[in-house]
C-alpha cells in the first residue's frame, strides 16, 4: 500500500502523456493536481528567502515545503515543515514554539476545503510550522478481537490503509470516508463521515455505528498542556472520562499522536447506481413523494448518496445494501475505486471544463449533461451499476485523480420521518436559483450537489460505560431535541474560482438557516468545507462564525459549545495549536 496524501497522489499516478496533457489543463484552470508540493528545501538554502525558526530543536528535520489543499485554493509556495519520528518529538516542539512564539499545525494528506491547517496567503515568513504525521505515525494494532475488537491507529495512517488492516483481520466499518487518501487523525478533527442510517428494522452487529468516526473513538493521545509541570505532554484521554467529549472532534485545537477504535465485523455489501430517477421524483415534497423517493430507498436499504449535476434532470443514485451472499446480477469486486469512469475526465469533458473555467460559463449545461452522459455510458460499459464485494471495496470510491472542486457544507439536523420534507425543500430552492441566475447570464455552480444522510452520534454504540456524543461533531445530537436523530448532508460544488460562486453560496447559506430552524431542522456547518459566506469569501462572516456556529451547539445540555471551548482552551492555553481562523471560531 502507498501513501498517497492529497495533492501528492496525483504526481505519483502515471497516466500516460494524453492522460497528463488533459490533467494539466483542469489542474492550471480547475485547481486539480499538476503543481505537486514535493520539494523540501533545507534550512541553509531556506534562508535566502526566510529567516529559519530560531533555535529549533537540532535533532528534528526542518525544511520548506509547499503545501495545496484540496481545490487548489490555498496554495503556498513554501512552508516550514518538519517530520517527527515519534511522539516525544511532537511534545518537544510544542515547547519549542510555546518558548518562541510559534505554532504547529499538523499536516496529514491536505484533503480539506477550510483553512482550518493553514490561510490562504501564509508564506515561510509566517510564524508556523507544518507537522508531518505522514512519514512516520504510521502504525496499526489490533489490541482485541470480537465480539468487542479495538484497533491502535497512529495519527498518519490513511483510511485506506486502515480499512485493508481491518478486512484482512476480519473487521470493518459500518460506514466510512468515500476517500481512502485522508488520515485518520485529519478525519477526527473534523468528524469526518459516511452516509448511512439503519434500514427499517435494521439493528447493526455490535462495534458498528453510522455517525461520524469521531464516535469510535475508544481513547485518544494528544499533546496538551499540563498545569502542574507547566508544559506540554503526552495525555491519554479515556472514553469513559466525561472530559473526552470536547477532544473527539477537536479541529486541530490539540495535536493528536494515536487513537485506539472500536470496529465491528467485515460484511458484504451491494451498491447500486440509479440513473433513471428524474430529480423531480428523487427528491419530491412528501406531499408528492412515490414510491421512488430518497425516503423510501432510505427505508429499505438505510445506505444511499444524491449525486446530482446542475441542468440535468435524472441524477446517480448510490444505493448500498448489506448483503451476504453474491447476488445473481451483481459483479464481484475484488478492490476499492471501482468508479474508474469518474476519475478519468473524457476529451470532451475536459475540453468543456476548459472553456468554462476560462470564463466562458455558458458553456456550463453542456459541461454538466455532457459529464452525466459519460458516466452513465462509462458505467454500462464497466458493469459498475451493481457492485457486490467487501464493505471496504465498496465504501472507497473517490481517488485523488477525481476532479477538483471547491464546496460548501451542511448538515441539517431533523427527524427521520422529515428527511424528504428537507430534501424536497431543497430542491425547489436549487432550482429556482440556478434557474434566476441563469436567466441573468451567470452560471457560478458547474459541479453537482452531493446529498448523504447519516445517523446523529450514538455513544452508546462504543460500548463503554459513561460515553459522551463528541461535543463539536455536528452529529451530535442536541439536548433540547431528542426528537432529531439525522442529519441531511448538503454539498454544493464548483471549480474554484468560477465567477458568482462565492455570492450563490452566501445566498443559498442564507436561505438554508431561514428554512431549516425551528422545531422542523437546525444547520450546523460541515467542518471540512465551506460556510460562513462573506461578501467576498467563506469563513469570513462574523454573524455565522461567532453566532450561528455557536448557538447550533447550545443546547442547554452539559457539554455543549461553551464547555468544550473551556476544556479546549486549558488543553492549549497558549494557543501553540491554532490559526486565525480557529482563533475567530474558538477564540481564548
Amino acid at each position: 500500500m502507498t501513501q498517497g496524501q492529497g495533492c501528492q497522489d496525483a504526481g505519483r499516478e502515471d497516466l500516460g502523456a494524453e492522460g497528463f496533457a488533459r490533467r494539466r489543463v483542469l489542474a492550471g484552470l480547475a485547481a486539480t493536481a499538476a503543481w505537486v508540493p514535493a520539494f523540501r528545501i533545507g534550512p541553509a538554502d531556506a534562508q535566502a528567502r526566510c529567516a529559519a525558526p530560531p533555535d529549533f530543536p537540532a535533532d528534528l528535520p526542518l525544511y520548506q515545503q509547499a503545501y495545496e489543499n484540496w481545490a487548489g485554493d490555498i496554495r503556498i509556495e513554501a512552508l516550514w515543515t518538519c517530520a517527527p519520528r515519534a511522539p516525544a518529538d511532537v511534545v518537544a516542539l510544542a515547547n519549542w514554539a510555546h518558548a518562541q512564539g510559534w505554532t504547529l499545525r499538523p499536516r496529514g494528506s491536505m484533503h480539506n476545503w477550510s483553512p482550518l491547517t493553514v490561510m490562504p496567503g501564509a508564506g515561510c515568513q509566517t510564524r508556523v510550522v507544518l507537522v508531518d504525521t505522514t512519514q512516520a505515525f504510521t502504525q496499526i494494532e489490533l489490541l482485541s478481537p470480537l465480539p468487542q475488537a479495538a484497533v491502535r491507529v497512529q495519527a498518519g495512517v490513511y483510511m485506506d490503509q486502515l480499512l485493508v488492516f481491518l478486512q484482512d483481520a476480519g473487521l470493518g466499518l459500518a460506514a466510512s470516508t468515500a476517500p481512502g487518501d485522508v488520515t485518520i487523525a485529519g478525519v477526527l478533527a473534523v468528524d469526518g463521515h459516511g452516509t448511512g442510517i439503519p434500514a427499517r428494522g435494521e439493528t447493526l452487529a455490535r462495534g458498528h455505528s453510522l455517525g461520524s468516526l469521531s464516535n469510535l473513538v475508544l481513547s485518544l493521545t494528544a499533546v496538551v498542556w499540563d498545569e502542574t509541570t507547566q508544559a506540554y505532554v503526552l495525555r491519554t484521554f479515556e472514553r469513559s472520562h466525561p472530559h473526552s467529549a470536547a477532544v473527539l472532534t477537536h479541529l486541530g485545537r490539540i495535536f493528536v499522536t494515536e487513537v485506539t477504535l472500536r470496529v465491528g465485523p467485515d460484511y458484504m455489501l451491494r451498491c447500486q447506481s440509479r440513473l433513471d430517477i428524474p430529480a423531480a421524483e428523487l427528491m419530491a415534497l412528501p406531499a408528492a413523494a412515490g414510491p421512488r423517493a430518497l425516503s423510501r430507498f432510505l427505508d429499505q436499504s438505510g445506505r444511499a448518496e444524491v449525486i446530482w449535476f446542475p441542468f440535468t434532470d435524472k441524477p446517480w443514485l448510490k444505493v448500498w445494501t448489506p448483503t451476504p451472499l453474491k447476488p445473481l446480477l451483481s459483479r464481484k469486486v475484488d478492490g476499492p475505486y471501482n468508479y474508474v469512469f469518474a476519475d478519468s475526465i473524457p476529451r470532451e469533458v475536459s475540453d468543456l471544463a476548459d472553456q468554462i473555467v476560462s470564463g466562458q460559463t455558458a458553456a456550463t449545461p453542456l459541461f454538466t449533461n455532457t459529464e452525466l452522459a459519460a458516466i452513465t455510458t462509462a458505467m454500462l460499459a464497466t458493469r459498475s451499476q451493481d457492485l457486490w464485494g467487501h464493505s471496504k471495496d465498496l465504501l472507497l470510491y473517490v481517488k485523488p485523480t477525481t476532479l477538483r472542486v471547491t464546496a460548501n457544507g451542511y448538515a441539517i439536523h431533523t427527524r427521520r420521518a422529515d428527511i424528504q420534507r428537507v430534501v424536497g425543500e431543497f430542491f425547489a430552492q436549487y432550482q429556482a436559483m440556478i434557474a434566476a441566475w441563469q436567466a441573468r447570464g451567470e452560471y457560478p455552480i458547474n459541479g453537482p450537489v452531493e446529498i448523504r444522510i447519516t445517523q446523529l452520534e450514538r455513544p452508546g454504540d462504543v460500548g463503554i460505560p459513561g460515553a459522551q456524543a463528541p461535543a463539536l461533531s455536528a452529529l451530535r445530537p442536541r439536548a433540547d431535541h431528542p426528537d432529531w436523530d439525522v442529519a441531511v448532508w448538503l454539498d454544493l460544488l464548483t471549480f474554484p474560482g468560477t465567477p458568482g460562486a462565492n455570492a450563490f453560496f452566501r445566498e443559498f447559506e442564507q436561505w438554508a438557516l431561514q428554512n431549516y430552524r425551528g422545531d422542523y431542522a437546525l444547520v450546523r456547518a460541515e467542518w471540512s468545507k465551506g460556510w460562513g459566506y462573506g461578501e467576498q469569501t467563506a469563513w469570513s462572516d462574523p454573524d455565522f462564525l461567532q453566532r450561528h456556529v455557536p448557538d447550533s451547539f447550545r443546547d442547554g445540555g452539559p457539554r455543549d459549545w461553551d464547555w468544550a471551548l473551556r476544556r479546549l482552551n486549558a488543553l492549549d492555553p497558549h494557543r501553540v495549536f491554532s490559526n486565525p481562523l480557529l482563533d475567530r471560531l474558538l477564540p481564548g
